[in-house]
């Protein structure tokens, strides 16, 4: 039998010629998976990265407009989605994989896209990495339902049910968390205590009788602000700033048509009309984004104090402030506090010209300087400028210049040229809210403390703390966050108060402050003295108040020695039944707010809780007493530190801890009274800087992991409160011992500044 072999003839492709085809195949195809639907759903991947660009762009203003600026990023965001979509699509098509190629690379972008413009601001990269995700997601999320949408497969009444649920949750997340105060514990307690009567005087946030008059001086030439340029009402003369000025760069010369050489002198005046001579006050900006103007956002304190019978000018100092395209001068801080003199000295030359609207109306004896920011540091450099411009030549004259006041809102306090300003015989005040995510210290108190008056009794100096305010809405153009975009949406703004709450605040403070040192209006002195005295006049919130006046006779600083068992002028202290210390006065950042006090800590370990822990200051003959009569007042500053126990153990102490008062005059009787009766001692506000609290431990490095600031408040204890407790107890006759007696608790307070008027 014959086999007939029977051969099969397969044509077989070299492996490289398969491969060819299979690639050429698939990027023919490279769009198969984007139908319509996901072609519509690139709406949500588009709509994120565009909310992260215009994040970046209000972030990076370029000086032409906010309107300008996120067009112009939100076009070159929108091209760059686009190749990237498609060259993601193209190598996603030579992988084979079938998905949605234009939409998966549209998320790719996303993800890289917003990591980059948030890692570049903060430089964390978990956070960068877990926003890039969220807003991605979202986007996804958002473009997903959009197809659904345009697919047409549900409901007419389906898809209005979900339009509207998405419309509720857009108008709730445009005003949730909501502006408003949210009271820390204790201050309703503060706010119900009867003992401190409101002041009669008028309110001083209110406008004063003056028509205002209102102009610009300036250089005439600014490209940017007309009002400083082709509108000036006055023109100035520019001012050579190259000795300090160390880096100037090309493209700030580029962008402001001038050079360190010739800085302009430009300020916005608003001017009372009458004869005069009027008080001078000049209010400074501080720090903020270069092409984002900062001046103009004082006017409503010029406006009211011009009202009021002050010659207010606010002073352009814009070109000094950071930018994201040529960062910030050298020793910008120095040449901010020049600056203000060389206005001065400008104003004063125009007081001098029978044609200008300053000639006769400027009273330079009666000088006051406000300062937010780094502008707060920079009107107390300006008040101490002969430490560091002494051999100034161009500062000749200075002398006609009387700064009799600085008040400073949110102030930095950094040393330049290894030194920091020193007050002497200037009043000084100083705010500072509890949600500041700029200046998250209350640096304020390290001028506070470096206030004395060697020569000026009716000089004084005072601070207030304020839970619920931040850094920015004290200005009217910085808008309601401390920081800038992107990074801003992450702080929190749940229970701060409004912008025109804050700014009500900065109006009462800093227009009775200036009536009380320019014009010595006694009046309005017990609002420093106790914040309780125009709560009427106040928003709703929890304050913490400092005073103290160049009348005081120090007990007790804590600051001459380290040994604690003395004190000045041969008194002695001694604790019982309680921890005792000296220590530095710490900020929320742990650096030292340039005084120490004595801590006390009643631990609760006592055999008895009824027993009393005690810290006295006593002296053999008697207490130091004011020159000009007996004493009538004492006077202490008090911190409570509980929550550092609290912290420590994981739980809060079970019973408040409570202080006595109790003196002992120079007749041997002694009479006590409760500090409750005055002021129950305040809990310190905490505060939520952002979303999250994994957030405020980890943005910025950290900035905002500690919730708490130990803030003082002053206490003012007058004697005749301790004569009603007992008849026979003799003032007159001098004070031989202070206890503070401290029951309850656990509890931890810090003392400072313990004297007598």
């Amino acid at each position: 039998m014959e086999l007939q072999a029977q051969t099969e003839l397969v044509v077989v492709r070299p492996p490289k010629r398969r491969l060819r085809h299979i690639l050429r195949q698939r990027i023919r195809q490279t769009y198969r998976y984007d139908t319509a639907f996901w072609r519509m759903s690139l709406a949500g991947p588009w709509g994120a990265g565009m909310f992260a660009f215009a994040l970046a762009a209000l972030g990076m203003p370029t000086g032409l407009g906010a309107a300008v600026d996120t067009l112009s990023f939100a076009a070159a965001g929108t091209a760059a989605l686009f190749l990237t979509a498609h060259l993601a699509a193209f190598l996603l098509a030579l992988t084979g994989l079938p998905i949605p190629r234009l939409f998966a690379g549209a998320l790719l972008f996303d993800l890289a896209a917003i990591f980059l413009i948030f890692y570049q601001e903060d430089q964390a990269f978990a956070i960068s990495a877990i926003v890039s995700v969220i807003l991605t997601a979202a986007g996804a999320l958002g473009g997903l339902l959009l197809g659904w949408f345009a697919a047409g497969k549900a409901s007419l009444r389906l898809k209005a049910g979900i339009a509207g649920l998405m419309a509720l949750a857009c108008l709730l997340a445009a005003v949730w968390p909501p502006d408003g105060s949210a009271v820390p514990a204790g201050s309703a307690e503060i706010r119900a205590d009867s003992g401190t009567l409101p002041l009669a005087a008028a309110d001083p946030s209110e406008p004063g009788g003056y028509p205002v008059d209102a102009f610009t001086y300036g250089s005439g030439r600014d490209i940017w602000q007309p009002e400083y340029g082709r509108h000036v009402g006055l023109r100035s003369d520019p001012v050579d700033a190259s000795a300090y000025l160390g880096k100037w760069s090309r493209f700030r010369t580029l962008y402001w048509g001038f050079h360190a050489g010739a800085l302009p002198l430009n300020g916005r005046v608003w001017m009372p009309q009458g004869e005069g001579p009027f008080p001078l006050v000049l209010i400074v900006h501080g720090n903020h984004l270069m092409e984002d103007y900062s001046d103009d956002g004082y006017a409503y304190l010029g406006n009211l104090l011009a009202s009021r019978g002050y010659i207010a000018v606010s002073i352009d100092e814009n070109f000094l402030n950071y930018s994201v395209w040529s960062g910030i001068p050298d020793q910008d801080m120095k040449v901010r506090s020049w600056l203000l003199l060389k206005h001065l000295q400008q104003i004063g030359r125009f007081a001098d010209r029978a044609d200008t609207p300053f000639s006769g109306k400027v009273d330079f004896g009666r000088i006051a300087l406000v300062g937010h920011s780094r502008g707060g540091q920079a009107v107390a450099m300006a008040a101490d400028y002969k430490r560091w411009f002494s051999k100034d030549a161009t500062l000749g004259g200075m002398d006609r210049y009387n700064i009799r006041a600085v008040a400073a809102i949110a102030p930095t306090d950094k040393k330049v040229d290894d030194q920091y300003a020193r007050l002497a015989d200037v009043s000084y005040l100083t705010l500072q809210g509890a949600r500041d995510g700029d200046v998250t210290d209350f640096d304020g108190e390290r001028q506070y403390v470096r206030t004395s008056f060697p020569g000026r009794a009716d000089a004084f100096k005072a601070s207030l703390y304020i839970a619920d305010a931040n850094h920015s809405q004290f200005n009217t153009g910085w808008g309601g966050r401390d920081v800038s975009y992107p990074k801003g949406i992450l702080l929190s703004r749940q229970g701060m108060l409004s912008p025109q709450e804050q700014r009500t605040i900065a109006k009462v403070y800093i227009s009775a402050f200036l009536e009380s040192t320019l014009r010595q209006n006694e009046e309005y002195l017990p609002l420093f003295v106790d914040y309780r005295t125009g709560l009427s006049w106040l928003p709703e919130t929890a304050y913490f108040n400092r005073f103290e006046s160049g009348e005081m006779v120090a007990w007790a600083r804590f600051d001459e020695d380290s040994n604690r068992l003395t004190l000045p002028d041969g008194g002695t202290a001694k604790g019982t039944n309680l921890l005792w210390k000296e220590e530095e006065a710490k900020n929320r950042g742990n650096s030292g707010k340039g005084t120490r006090g004595i801590v006390l800590e009643r631990t609760g370990d006592a055999d008895s809780p009824s027993e009393v822990s005690a810290y006295s200051l006593n002296w053999e003959a008697s207490a130091p007493s004011p020159e000009n009569g007996p004493i009538d007042m004492l006077s202490f500053s008090l911190s409570d530190r509980s929550y550092e126990l609290e912290r420590k153990e994981g739980e809060a102490s079970r019973e408040e801890l409570d202080i006595e008062v109790e003196l002992e005059s120079g007749n041997g009787e002694t009479a006590r009274v409760p500090l409750s009766k005055f002021m129950p001692i305040p809990r310190l506000p905490e505060t939520s800087y952002t979303l999250h609290p994994w957030l405020d431990r980890h943005l910025s490095g950290g900035k905002y992991k500690d919730p708490i600031e130990a803030v003082f408040q002053t206490y003012r204890l007058p004697i005749t409160a301790f004569t009603a407790e007992n008849a026979k107890f003799d003032a007159s006759t001098g004070i031989r011992r202070l206890s503070f007696r401290l029951t309850g608790g656990p509890g931890r307070v810090m003392l400072d500044d313990i004297g007598a008027y």
